[in-house]
């Protein structure tokens, strides 16, 4: 799974938020960091890197508030 984190961190570092430092546990849309907006394109881009698809009711807020949560959830559907 740290592989999966790793992954998520960077991409969100990379494209999201270059100049703010966040780790695993970065309140990413609580802090308000992350708009809904940014949280279609890292769904966009997980659904295309691991060819899985998210299901609407599964991609709220809360999923995406941290890279953890995120990983949590690419877990639940068969991410490792």
């Amino acid at each position: 799974m740290a592989i999966v984190k790793d992954t998520v961190l960077d991409h969100i570092r990379t494209e999201l938020l270059p100049n703010k430092r966040i780790s695993y546990d970065t309140r990413l849309i609580t802090t308000g960091w992350v708009n809904s907006l940014d949280m279609v394109a890292v769904k966009t881009f997980l659904e295309g890197h691991y060819r899985i698809r998210i299901p609407d009711e599964m991609a709220t807020a809360q999923a995406f508030d941290s890279v953890e949560n995120i990983a949590t959830l690419l877990g639940k559907l068969g991410v490792r």
